[in-house]
């Protein structure tokens, strides 16, 4: 049977190359002929604020939450793997993702109970990187990343099928303009090889669940983990 996918966007702009990478994902799933929920979380105006209605009461882990949450977990529960892909910001996702972790893989639905309820699900966060694979390693980055969301959010949850991928060289701002298409095409194509690898075929993963999906591509400069729009 068909795998069903939730595929969650983290980007504001849609002309970005995250937005493409999701799109390109996207139609790969539907070739494998898969079924896909797309959760783009700025195009659908999600609020990352944690507030009182969604804060966790550890006394109650029966505590029903805002609509909007209880929608969001549904859409959880109805995948069978769960695939996020994202900028770095500031050596961590964006803040409407963190925000969406915060408020919908809550006490009592995420984490909580003696039976995880998203147990067999696989997950995948694929992180997009201005850096190259040799400053990103340098600077800790993707070791820092993966105790954060194959450990700290994954493992924890129940998910022990969960991987982090990286998608490095995205600054295309340093790039010449004559230049930017193609490295946009090879980032693309790098992008279904790894959901192949990850959720579509075999692969080979170190003892904390992170792997890296390496590329050359321009030395970075001084934002090391920016992305351009693909011009």
């Amino acid at each position: 049977m068909a795998a069903h996918t939730l595929l969650v966007l983290a980007h504001p702009r849609t002309d970005s190359l995250t937005a493409q990478v999701a799109a390109r994902l996207h139609a790969r799933l539907k070739d494998e002929g898969g079924t896909v929920d797309v959760l783009d979380l700025y195009a659908e105006g999600f609020d990352p604020a944690l507030r009182p209605e969604d804060e966790p009461d550890w006394e109650n882990r029966e505590k029903v939450y805002s609509p909007e949450v209880h929608a969001h977990m549904d859409r959880i529960l109805a995948a069978d793997d769960i695939v996020v892909v994202f900028p770095v910001w500031w050596f961590t996702p964006p803040a409407i993702l963190k925000g969406w972790i915060d408020r919908v893989w809550n006490y009592g639905f995420a984490y909580g109970r003696s039976r995880p309820r998203l147990a067999g699900k696989r997950l995948l966060w694929l992180a997009l990187m201005g850096g190259t694979s040799e400053e990103i390693e340098q600077l800790g980055m993707t070791d820092a990343l993966g105790l954060m969301l194959v450990t700290g959010i994954a493992k924890y949850c129940g998910l022990p099928d969960a991987s982090l991928r990286v998608l490095h060289g995205t600054e295309l701002s340093g790039m010449p303009v004559e230049l930017r298409a193609g490295r946009v095409a090879e980032l693309l194509d790098e992008a279904e090889r790894t959901l192949a690898e990850e959720l579509l075929g075999a692969t080979t993963r170190t003892t904390t669940g992170t792997t890296t999906a390496t590329s050359t591509g321009p030395t970075a400069t001084e934002s090391t983990v920016n992305e351009e729009p693909a011009l």
